[in-house]
């Protein structure tokens, strides 16, 4: 089974997906919109105006719900080579990010990026891509590579073929397979 299609990753990009339907209904409650109206797209379009006044969860949960006006897709998450789509996904990096309680620093931070990686993962290289999905269940869950830890998966991971990147499910796989 290919990772992409592994239930852990499914499962964790789940997780993240819920976290921006209940943040982006939480700042529509906040700001008197209720969500799926037209209001809610403006409020959306708002967002995207200003990216660093929101929280990243609020800024992709916007990107889902905008269409790009080239392609047809969540804005931010066509194809690579889009401008809409390009530009828009560099606004989500843009935004703000708070650790959670309890995790360590970065760790908010860590789960932006991978999440972003792994939900629009047909942008990214087999290369860039296999880390950060392979991280995002045990970041989800309060975990934080340490850099030395991050340089040593990512040598491991560059060692492998693509077809034996889409074979890893867990970060202990690459020890097996390298």
């Amino acid at each position: 089974m290919l990772r992409s299609e592994h239930s852990r990753l499914r499962s964790a990009i789940r997780q993240v997906e819920d976290s921006l339907d209940v943040a982006w209904d939480s700042f529509c409650a906040d700001s008197g919109v209720r969500p799926e109206t037209p209001e809610a797209r403006q409020l959306a379009e708002v967002v995207l105006q200003d990216p660093s006044e929101f929280d990243w969860r609020v800024v992709d949960a916007a990107m889902d719900r905008l269409i790009c006006p080239d392609c047809g897709a969540a804005l931010g998450s066509g194809d690579t080579g889009c401008v809409s789509c390009d530009k828009a996904n560099g606004f989500r990096f843009g935004a703000r990010e708070t650790d959670r309680p309890a995790v360590p620093p970065g760790n908010e931070h860590a789960i932006r990026v991978s999440s972003a990686v792994a939900r629009t993962r047909h942008r990214y290289s087999p290369r860039a891509r296999t880390g950060y999905e392979l991280l995002l269940p045990d970041l989800l869950d309060g975990a934080l590579p340490t850099t030395a830890e991050a340089q040593r998966m990512k040598h491991l991971i560059n060692q492998l073929t693509d077809d034996k990147l889409e074979l890893l499910i867990t970060p202990a796989d690459l020890n097996r397979n390298t």
